[in-house]
């Protein structure tokens, strides 16, 4: 298999996960979140995250960009801000050419994890034990989208996730 850079993402309005991971081989580049300042506007807050995003991208490169689909659970006001940063993220990514994985939050923990359900303390461990690390990957955000990465990696190659 060829060398595959991929970019993962956990959308968020005040937090934003990333992880620039290579596979095949496996290398991690960088993880870690952006953040914003809740006492910004709307507007201001998605340019910081356009900002930021913009920086990931040219900085790595990816051949991909992974990233949570989103879910309306219980908080839709929270739903739609996450709806407002990935609308910008994804434009982004669409605008460098950069093909885009969508994958839900439900099938990033039962690839990881092997049940849907599983809480964010557990996909840490499962990120830490994938990928060798010595320490817990923090914060959780990041640890997210090391996971988003791990299994977009499959919708890159010759296979589907199934």
């Amino acid at each position: 298999m060829k060398k595959v850079k991929i970019l993962g993402i956990d959308p968020g309005l005040a937090t934003v996960g990333f992880a620039a991971v290579q596979f095949f081989p496996t290398e991690i580049y960088n993880f870690g979140v952006f953040r914003t300042d809740a006492g910004k506007s709307l507007p201001e807050r998605l340019s910081e995250i356009a900002a930021d995003f913009s920086e990931i991208c040219e900085k790595f490169e990816p051949d991909f960009l992974a990233i949570e689909d989103l879910v309306f659970v219980k908080n839709v006001t929270n739903g739609l801000a996450v709806a407002h940063a990935r609308g910008v993220i994804l434009q982004i990514a669409a605008a460098r050419g950069v093909p885009i994985v969508e994958i839900l939050p439900k099938d990033v923990k039962l690839k990881i994890c092997g049940y849907g359900n599983a809480p964010k303390k557990q996909v840490q461990k499962m990120v830490q034990k994938l990928f060798d690390l010595e320490n817990l990957p923090r914060p959780d955000d990041a640890a997210d989208a090391l996971a988003i990465a791990f299994v977009a990696r499959k919708e890159t190659g010759n296979f589907k996730l199934k």
